[in-house]
């Protein structure tokens, strides 16, 4: 998660909603992402989305099988889709989104390649950056 924190620095000093995400094999990262949405003009450039298309190209595969996300925010119905189809494993992510349906969403999807969903990892430091970005803001 520490690394997804880095991602979300850099999506912050690019003046992006900081959230970072990393994928992982067997405890090797196998690519990272931050939002860039704003950047690069795509609504769909979230973080766990530029991190699945990075891990695709690498590794010349749309399937992720038996890798592990890390996303410094609870991924939406989106990102969460994508999550699913590309069959990563489990998703571990830092700060809740109190407004975000995206674990009622994977829970209506459930199936063979459903995720795992893990949440609260670094916490406090995952929804710190997120709270002072958008204090900043206002």
């Amino acid at each position: 998660m520490h690394l997804a924190l880095k991602q979300a620095m850099l999506a912050q000093s690019k003046k992006e909603v900081p959230v970072g995400c990393v994928i992982v094999k067997d405890n090797q990262l196998v690519s990272s992402g931050f939002n860039s949405p704003i950047s690069s003009n795509d609504a769909s450039a979230h973080a766990e989305i530029n991190a699945i298309r990075s891990a695709g190209k690498k590794i010349k595969n749309y399937r992720l099988n038996d890798m592990d996300i890390y996303v410094t925010l609870q991924p939406c119905p989106m990102c969460i889709s994508t999550i699913i189809n590309a069959r990563i494993s489990k998703i571990f992510f830092g700060a809740y989104e109190k407004k975000n349906l995206s674990f009622d969403f994977m829970q209506s999807r459930i199936s063979k390649n459903s995720p795992v969903m893990i949440g609260g990892i670094l916490e406090k430091e995952c929804a710190s950056i997120l709270s002072d970005f958008f204090k900043n803001k206002r």
